[in-house]
């Protein structure tokens, strides 16, 4: 796809992240909105993946979503990339459903392969993934995302030194540098100081993209990143993104990590962000 086509699945996905959360008055969006260039820059040009879904993910790109609360947006990339009809995200966060506000395997979403309502694991987890993918010749790559406050837990530091350790060099995890978490600023709640120098210390190859909402940026850096793959690193991308991108009152505000917008507010936003694809 190009930049326009992609500019439009962004518009298209930031509504439906909007009318998900405000349908059950419940959600994450601030976050979502954060991440919609790099989740549809990875599934609409960039991973090779297959709608008939399988879990091993043999001989295809994978994809695993650490922190989980940010469920609307990857809701949103997997339903208009063809994985479930898209008027099951009406059903977001509604009993029985499919599409909880955590994303979990029970449910047999197809595009979900793990768990991440407790954050901090999904490295982990990327990390045994990308090893089978060396065990079996298969030669793909394991994506991730994480969340900035996410690198509070100690999990992930033990993933980072173990990716390099074993020399994970399928792997790129990508880092939604936000600076924002349910509490405030992040470098206020616990500052993760100098993140590229923390990571390359500890044996990655690391790329900064200082606009995380710009798709050419994205677009460079997986590039990047891609050329960089088998070198015998692991790779991360640290991207300096809005929260509540798209919309001026939600932009860099802590307090839409959780918080769904009322009628009002759900109105103001729309008339902010076109109707591309047309509404579920």
């Amino acid at each position: 796809m190009n930049y326009t086509e992609l500019e439009k699945l962004c518009h298209q996905v930031r509504r439906d992240i909007l009318r998900m959360t405000h349908r059950v008055n419940s959600g994450h969006p601030g976050g979502s909105m954060g991440c919609t260039e790099y989740m549809v820059s990875l599934y609409f040009k960039h991973m090779k993946h297959q709608t008939a879904f399988s879990m091993d993910g043999k001989n295809e790109d994978i994809f695993f979503l650490s922190n989980g609360h940010i469920s609307p947006v990857f809701y949103s990339v997997l339903a208009r990339s063809g994985y479930f009809p898209v008027d099951e995200l009406n059903t977001f966060r509604k009993l029985n459903s499919r599409l909880q506000g955590h994303p979990a395997t029970h449910e047999h979403l197809p595009g979900v392969r793990m768990a991440s309502g407790s954050l901090g694991q999904g490295l982990s987890v990327a990390c045994g993934a990308a090893l089978a993918k060396k065990l079996n010749h298969d030669p793909q790559t394991v994506f991730t995302l994480h969340g900035d406050g996410e690198l509070q837990e100690g999990q992930n530091w033990e993933a980072f030194m173990f990716a390099a350790h074993q020399k994970i060099d399928n792997l790129i995890a990508a880092i939604d540098f936000n600076n924002k978490q349910i509490d405030g600023n992040v470098s206020d709640v616990m500052s993760l100081g100098n993140l590229q120098a923390k990571i390359e210390a500890f044996g990655w190859e690391t790329t900064v993209v200082e606009d995380g909402n710009s798709l050419g940026e994205i677009d460079g850096a997986l590039n990047y990143a891609k050329s960089r793959l088998g070198n015998g690193k692991p790779i991360a991308l640290i991207l300096k993104t809005k929260m509540g991108y798209g919309v001026d009152f939600m932009e860099d505000d802590h307090n839409w990590h959780g918080k769904a917008p009322n009628d009002e507010q759900l109105a103001r936003a729309l008339s902010q962000i076109p109707e591309t694809l047309g509404d579920y």
